[in-house]
């Protein structure tokens, strides 16, 4: 009996062993799919344990930056009077002085804290163009403690970028320079920087979105994360889970939590060999105004409804679109096939087209396809009164008019000479919403020139389905507007 007992142990003490052993999928029937799904979940990058290593290993190329701005006073100023007051025009201002010498301002300084980082053993280094603007003096500090001053060597204000240049008597440890093309939202990033002048301070957080929009410059195109970025964080990296560097951090939203904003690195990588060679960056130009389609203005120009690009409103004389054939009223679908979808996607796409390069340019025209050959240019970085006659439009536009004169053009300061001027807008009007303002110049109502109150009057005698388009002259640029009548709104 008892050896029966120990060969039905030793059975068990097996089964056991064999059922601890063997996978899920033997015991409970799991299939390949199932086995799939288990090796996908396991491969899932889950919060990073710990940021140290990284930290570690970045923290000797991110740099603290210290500037120095100095403001003089202009002439002398006593603490009790103005430049021109009686007082000092009747005892002159060697009288001040002797009495009051050792409290004149004559000059005071400005600091400001920032961060950067080496991106070249040599001592280059990458930081805002804000941090570093206009500074008298810039002193770079190091992680050991050693401190440099620093010279500006190239900066960008459109896109908020420096380089700058330490001699230190050592190579330095310079970081790796990303792909941020190739980042995703809810990627893991960190950020080091000196925020409020607490040095070397790293924060973790996620890309919250990539190609943000927030209005500092014409080229943005920034990434949003949620890692901590404050004041003195400006120009510190931003940093992957590889260890390298996918963007510059560069602005915060001061109402907000959680919302910073940096410059993608291969926007700086494209423009910091011109920084270093130059000290400024030349862009691509095409001479157009652009402006982005509504749906209005796609039936207008004859896009399919799935059609995207961006409306030409004004072609530059001399300027490389009209040389290439680009017309007013052109639709841009894609720009050295690039599609383009928004106005602020063209100037982007063309800025960082090399100087002098032939692009193929495809355009909507009167609802027909046509691709253009242009080659892209340098960006260059500003009485007697007539009779006026006067007019409205229909009541229900909202808006009234007159003829413009080249006086009148003169005197209001208006770079157009002729076109149907916009003398008053009602605010409650259809012409308002659309975007219509005073002082506008209108120079074609539904792709007809007017020139005078009659050729304007006769142009909108005429029935328009979907509106009437007018193109706008204002200041230096020019738009299409599409005006709905409110009766056509009511039907």
């Amino acid at each position: 009996m008892r050896k029966d007992y120990k060969i039905l142990g030793v059975a068990l003490a097996i089964l056991m062993v064999l059922i601890w052993s063997a996978p899920a999928h033997a015991l409970f029937g799991l299939g390949k799919s199932d086995k799939k799904e288990a090796a996908k979940v396991s491969s899932v990058k889950m919060i990073p344990a710990s940021f140290a290593d990284l930290a570690k290993r970045i923290n000797p190329s991110v740099v603290n930056i210290s500037t120095t701005k100095i403001f003089k006073t202009k002439g002398f100023h006593h603490p009790f009077m103005g430049e021109n007051d009686p007082f000092r025009f009747f005892f002159g201002d060697e009288f001040f002085k002797k009495f009051f010498g050792n409290k004149m301002p004559r000059e005071f300084k400005q600091r400001s804290l920032g961060s950067g980082f080496i991106i070249d053993p040599e001592g280059y280094i990458l930081t805002n163009n804000h941090v570093v603007s206009k500074a008298d003096k810039i002193v770079v500090k190091l992680e050991d403690g050693k401190e440099y001053k620093a010279k500006i060597i190239g900066t960008d204000p459109k896109t908020d970028v420096a380089l700058i240049k330490i001699k230190a008597k050592k190579p330095l440890k310079a970081v790796t320079l990303g792909d941020s093309d190739k980042i995703h939202v809810g990627d893991w990033v960190i950020a080091i920087g000196n925020p409020f002048g607490l040095s070397h301070t790293v924060t973790a957080g996620i890309i919250s979105a990539t190609g943000r929009v927030i209005g500092s410059g014409p080229y943005d195109d920034f990434i949003q994360t949620d890692a901590s970025i404050n004041p003195g964080n400006s120009g510190g990296p931003l940093i992957a889970m590889d260890g390298t560097v996918i963007g510059i951090n560069t602005a915060i939203v001061a109402s907000g939590q959680g919302i910073g904003f940096a410059i993608p690195i291969n926007m700086a990588k494209r423009i910091v060999p011109q920084l270093k060679k130059t000290g400024h960056v030349v862009r691509g130009w095409l001479g157009v105004y652009i402006q982005d389609i509504t749906p209005e203005l796609a039936k207008k120009f004859g896009l399919k409804d799935d059609q995207k690009g961006v409306l030409v409103s004004k072609v530059f004389s001399d300027s490389p679109a009209e040389k290439g054939g680009i017309k007013q009223g052109d639709v841009i679908v894609k720009f050295d096939g690039k599609t383009v979808r928004s106005s602020h996607e063209l100037a982007l796409i063309v800025s960082q087209t090399k100087v002098g390069k032939k692009v193929d340019v495809e355009v909507v025209r009167d609802g027909k396809t046509v691709v253009k050959t242009i080659k892209v240019g340098t960006r260059k970085e500003k009485e007697e009164e007539g009779e006026e006659v006067t007019s409205k439009a229909p009541e229900e536009l909202g808006f009234e008019v007159q003829e413009l004169t080249p006086e009148l053009a003169k005197r209001l300061g208006l770079k157009v000479k002729e076109g149907i001027l916009v003398v008053e807008v009602d605010r409650s009007s259809p012409a308002y919403e659309a975007g219509l303002r005073k002082n506008d110049v209108i120079v074609e109502v539904n792709r007809k020139k007017v020139t005078s109150i009659e050729a304007f009057e006769d142009a909108l005698s005429e029935k328009s389905e979907g509106g009437y388009l007018f193109l706008v002259r204002r200041g230096e640029g020019a738009l299409y507007i599409v005006v709905q009548p409110e009766k056509d709104e009511e039907k």
